[in-house]
């Protein structure tokens, strides 16, 4: 997951909801082709292009949050079920989501404001000026879709989210001239007050049997033209507990620390892979102590994911 980004701010808008990101890393730009004029036979020998707007590239990476986590798994994903209320709760509700193409998934819109550094925000505040010192403007991207996505599991890490957008409109240019209520430079300490899922509270069961073993997965999905899916599974090897080449389910579980939670359901996810084969051992085996290494699976079957929220407003639509 090497993204050279920036810190920026955010904001994703779907149909019934609008909410910053929480700190994220992205690559989000306008994206180009070039019309090649060839060289004449006759003349200079230089061959020129046209520059033209091809849409939007790059992608977003953000850790995963109590908040964020319904929302940012149902872009990723592709498509949800009604909601079913979660019984002896207030008002806890349970989505299954489901892993859809591209092309058969909503669209929705991303609002881009890079800002500087908080330095260059408190001499642009001082000052007066009321603006950022290095950038006045947003720019909001629209129609936009996931094509792909990677969710990892790292050890001492939090579950970071990375989603490769794509989108065939030109941004559009939003200029503004006051100051945001937060300033959006300072979207890493607005992460700290919102809980993260991280990985001391991972869970994995193959099979049915539970695995204490490894120490981070990460699950890769392309979704241009049908969907393509790769898990990477790190692990400490054990032979009486080793992990099977072939996998008919497997499940991780990412829950809060906390117990505040109504039955355990609020602060939680669940990755739910069907069918995996072995494709690749990369383990190392010339290692003086304990033998580590990742093992690499093709997803033969289909993946899902169960999440839980307070509201109804998991989806782009809820008559869906």
């Amino acid at each position: 997951m090497l993204v050279n980004g920036c810190e920026c701010s955010i904001v994703i808008k779907t149909e019934h909801r609008e909410f910053s990101v929480p700190y994220s890393q992205e690559t989000i730009r306008e994206a180009y082709s070039l019309l090649q004029e060839e060289a004449a036979i006759e003349g200079d020998g230089i061959c020129r292009a046209l520059r033209k707007s091809n849409g939007v590239t790059g992608c977003v990476v953000t850790p995963l949050s109590i908040e964020t986590a319904p929302l940012l798994l149902y872009l990723a994903m592709g498509a949800a079920g009604l909601p079913v209320f979660v019984s002896e709760t207030r008002n806890v509700y349970q989505y299954q989501l489901n892993l859809l193409p591209m092309e058969d998934t909503e669209c929705f819109d991303l609002i881009q404001n890079r800002s500087g550094n908080n330095e260059q925000w408190q001499e642009s505040n001082g000052q007066g000026t009321g603006i950022f010192a290095n950038n006045k403007e947003r720019r909001l991207f629209e129609g936009c879709r996931v094509k792909g996505f990677e969710l990892r599991f790292e050890w001492e890490q939090p579950v970071r989210l990375k989603l490769d957008v794509y989108g065939g409109n030109s941004p559009v240019i939003l200029s503004y001239k006051e100051i945001p209520e937060t300033p959006l430079c300072q979207t890493s300490e607005m992460a700290r007050g919102n809980e993260i899922f991280k990985d001391d509270n991972i869970f994995y069961k193959i099979n049915g049997r539970e695995y204490n073993n490894i120490y981070g997965t990460t699950i890769i999905t392309k979704k241009e033209g049908g969907t393509k899916t790769e898990i990477w599974i790190k692990r400490f090897s054990d032979r009486e507990k080793d992990i099977p080449e072939i996998i008919e389910e497997m499940i991780i579980t990412a829950s809060l620390l906390r117990d505040r939670y109504e039955e355990r359901h609020f602060g939680k996810f669940r990755i739910t892979i069907k069918r995996l084969v072995l494709i690749s051992d990369e383990t190392s085996i010339k290692s003086s102590g304990a033998v580590i290494g990742p093992l690499r699976y093709y997803v033969a079957g289909g993946g899902s994911a169960e999440v839980f929220t307070t509201n109804e407003q998991v989806t782009m639509n809820n008559e869906q």
